[in-house]
């Protein structure tokens, strides 16, 4: 088996109106240079879930991958926590 240097993140899952897509956001924080304050940065990723199997507020571990569409390059590999809330 191949060793590969794919970026893996983790994130929430805000969206699931797509078939077999869903829409993550993900968190980065960092420090500011000259101001010490702690700033935090959003990215959404498109990712293929091909069973359709997250839903919206879980955390879910997604991996890159090629590029599956114009704008998904992410995949599922794993629901981490689903959302217990009532909806």
């Amino acid at each position: 088996m191949k060793k590969t240097n794919r970026k893996q993140r983790t994130g929430k899952v805000v969206s699931n109106k797509m078939q077999k897509t869903i829409v993550v956001q993900v968190e980065s924080s960092f420090v500011h240079k000259e101001y010490g304050k702690i700033i935090k940065r959003f990215n959404k990723f498109k990712t293929h879930d091909e069973e359709n199997i997250a839903k919206v507020g879980d955390i879910v571990l997604i991996e890159e991958t090629r590029p599956l569409s114009k704008d998904k390059h992410f995949r599922l590999i794993e629901v981490i926590k689903k959302d217990d809330s009532v909806t």
